[in-house]
């Protein structure tokens, strides 16, 4: 089912989603009024706005006891539920918790103040990733530039260069290779020598360079990042999930940019095999992914049922990762709309983003 948004709407209401848009036959992420989201029957794309807190919830919280592992397991659960669900769901929520742990941290002193202010950061940063995802490159700006600040008074240099790899991941998939590089070359300086932070900030690295063009500098910050994980030992919660599988995931996104098309699907399949189930929306990338390294080797038809399978997880999530690689993929299979799929595929993406008047 199409969706119809009318240009007049966009002036006259100011409660907005960022919501994926065929526009000039792209799928672009643009701020849309609410009510046109909810009129158009695509009603999942209109759940992202952040409940106001109240005041009588700001005081019942500053009467809490110590509400720091409150925090702390909501902040867990929402990690969970982001990686079944995506964030589309969970950023008011997570939103709303930060507005009232801030109103704690405000009311705290001395120690206890550093320590809700630690986590306050990791909310915003959280934030800031969950924004992204969903395609709102404004506010996952803002929620990433506050955690970084708020890290530097807290003196948590591992946090410190943690936001800084993310700082680099959201310029290069924003378009800005080049500063990515400098923000990954502080997220190394800054991290511990031999700690998985620095593991981080040259996979930051090894990205923006294929990026750029630059091939031979990509492989060589990820044979660097392999021999520095090699060599890390455990950094508690920083960089946990890193292994050489994963390595290898994010060299085949690299080797996709870099138009190597058979390595990088062969490492796409290969993720997909390992996945867990409770990886839902990453499931969603890797598979737009494969599916555009897939047509990239000229199997459209693979691509197409590939790329049929994550506009079905895309619809769920409203992960603007999934829906950049559909877009790709469209523009990819658009030539073979006649090959078996090409068409039932491109119709798929066409009924879960809106079409403005």
């Amino acid at each position: 089912m199409s969706a119809v948004v009318r240009a007049s709407s966009l002036a006259d209401d100011t409660d907005t989603v960022v919501v994926p848009a065929r526009i000039h036959g792209r799928i672009l992420f643009v701020p849309v009024p609410r009510r046109a989201v909810l009129a158009s029957g695509i009603a999942g794309l209109a759940a992202t706005a952040m409940p106001a807190a109240t005041p009588a919830a700001a005081t019942e919280l500053a009467d809490m006891g110590s509400p720091r592992e409150h925090f702390a397991q909501l902040r867990r659960v929402m990690i969970q539920t982001d990686n079944l669900i995506g964030p589309r769901h969970v950023l008011p929520a997570l939103q709303q918790h930060l507005v009232s742990l801030a109103t704690r941290r405000r009311a705290a002193r001395g120690s206890d103040a550093i320590k809700l202010l630690a986590l306050e950061t990791r909310y915003e940063e959280l934030a800031g990733w969950f924004a992204q995802d969903i395609g709102d490159e404004r506010t996952a700006h803002g929620h990433t530039a506050k955690a970084l600040d708020a890290s530097h008074i807290t003196g948590d240099t591992d946090l410190t260069a943690y936001i800084l790899g993310r700082k680099a991941q959201l310029a290069v998939d924003t378009g800005h290779p080049a500063d990515a590089l400098g923000l990954a070359a502080a997220a190394r300086r800054t991290a511990r020598p031999g700690s998985r932070l620095e593991v981080i900030a040259v996979l930051h690295e090894a990205h923006a360079h294929a990026v750029l063009g630059e091939g031979g500098e990509a492989h060589r910050a990820y044979d660097t990042a392999l021999t520095l994980l090699g060599r890390a030992g455990s950094d508690g919660v920083w960089g946990s999930w890193l292994d050489a599988a994963y390595v290898s995931t994010a060299r085949a996104r690299s080797l996709a940019a870099l138009g190597e098309y058979e390595q990088a699907a062969a490492g796409f399949d290969g993720a997909l095999a390992v996945l867990p189930p409770a990886y839902r929306r990453d499931r969603g990338v890797y598979l737009a992914r494969a599916a555009r390294a897939h047509a990239g080797t000229g199997n459209v038809t693979l691509a197409a049922r590939i790329g049929g399978q994550a506009v079905g997880i895309a619809a769920e999530t409203g992960s603007a990762r999934i829906f950049g690689q559909l877009d790709r993929l469209d523009q990819a299979l658009a030539p073979a709309t006649g090959e078996d799929g090409v068409a039932e595929f491109r119709a798929a993406l066409d009924r879960i983003v809106l079409h403005p008047a």
